[in-house]
């Protein structure tokens, strides 16, 4: 492994501050300094990892000539602004999801990576699950044979997160779903279609005009005969947290438990099995490697929401982080990059177009496709 090390700063210290140890112990990482508003919550998290640099303003962040790369972790609205000024001011980007809330901010992140030749990443937890790598190996393997099909859903009871949240539109949070989808055979969408189903609280639809309990997608991929359909929900529907996703090969199928922390299912043919996922920490850095089984929110007075709703994002994290500093030090693209990202969000973005417009097919714009 190259010995270089990249100077991180991290932006937004609520789920941010789950990411500081790992740079901390990763070998090509320098975790050099801290980003937050609220100077007491500074404070707190700069004393308690022992990181002496630190920014309430993220403007002044961008001035300092030491940060080669910056990780945020702020709000949704606030992403690609974020992202966009980080990439002009010579800064890579690695982003918490999604990408941006439009289209065009999208394209205005894409376009910003080709002109300034630095690199970005959407962390995409799910795709660096341990369920995740798994069904990627069998995959790899040739184990599953062709693949028919793909299914992936994300249904979460957002009550009580921050305000921002309320009635947002399924489809405009949904890349933990539409992300492994895509991933697994590394694949992009050419078109989506969406319906909308049920109703939300009518307090709830004020914010964003959004109506729908349930939108349910389904998704042409580009030069393949493949299709694949993902479901998500946010308010008013009855159903324990589930990030999954499901998998139907010629010779083997890969199904999700239906219930949290039990097995899931493998078909081969006609014959179904429970199975065992494996945690995958062998593939990182030893540093980093139990990581994939502990946290900074693991004591029950300290943990992040969505630490406690999303099962610890099945040991995603390290790899995330390895991830992107191997792009950098190899001189690489992540995966993934600006495309396959704004490729990842506008599926959910235009999905809810579509269900607004009772189902019209749309079709993801070109920017997204590699050329």
């Amino acid at each position: 492994m190259s010995q270089k090390k990249i100077n991180i700063a991290i932006v937004g210290l609520g789920f941010g501050a789950e990411f500081i140890p790992i740079y901390q112990k990763h070998p090509n990482a320098n975790m050099y300094a801290i980003c937050q508003r609220n100077p007491d919550k500074l404070k707190e998290i700069g004393d308690a990892f022992g990181i002496e640099k630190r920014y309430v303003s993220y403007e002044e962040l961008l001035k300092d000539p030491d940060v080669d790369a910056v990780h945020i972790n702020t709000p949704i609205q606030n992403h690609a602004e974020q992202s966009i000024a980080a990439l002009r001011a010579g800064k890579h980007v690695a982003c918490t999801v999604p990408m941006a809330t439009t289209v065009e901010e999208c394209r205005q992140i894409v376009e910003a990576v080709k002109e300034t030749g630095l690199t970005y990443m959407m962390m995409e937890t799910v795709i660096y699950s341990r369920e995740f790598l798994f069904v990627k190996e069998l995959y790899e393997k040739g184990d599953l044979g062709k693949i028919q099909f793909l299914r992936a859903s994300h249904q979460q009871e957002m009550a009580g997160w921050p305000g921002y949240w309320e009635g947002l539109p399924p489809m405009h949070y949904a890349t933990h779903c539409v992300g492994p989808v895509l991933a697994l055979p590394k694949a992009q969408a050419a078109y989506v279609s969406c319906f909308g189903s049920g109703k939300i609280d009518d307090h709830l639809i004020e914010k964003y005009g959004s109506p729908f309990a349930i939108e349910t997608c389904h998704i042409k991929y580009r030069d393949s005969d493949l299709s694949a359909e993902v479901t998500r929900s946010l308010f008013n529907t009855a159903r324990q947290y589930r990030e999954s996703f499901d998998v139907y090969g010629s010779k083997k199928s890969f199904e999700w438990t239906l219930i949290e922390h039990e097995d899931s299912v493998i078909h081969t043919g006609e014959s179904p099995e429970k199975v065992k996922i494996p945690d995958y920490a062998h593939l990182l850095p030893e540093e980093i490697q139990h990581f994939t089984t502990a946290g900074v929110y693991d004591s029950e007075e300290n943990q992040h929401l969505s630490f406690i709703q999303g099962s610890g994002h099945g040991g995603s994290h390290p790899h995330l982080v390895n991830e992107f500093l191997k792009a950098l030090t190899e001189n690489r693209a992540p995966y993934p990059d600006a495309q396959e990202s704004a490729n990842i969000t506008c599926v959910g973005i235009l999905a809810h177009e579509s269900a607004m417009k009772g189902g019209e097919i749309i079709p993801l714009p070109d920017f997204t496709f590699k050329s």
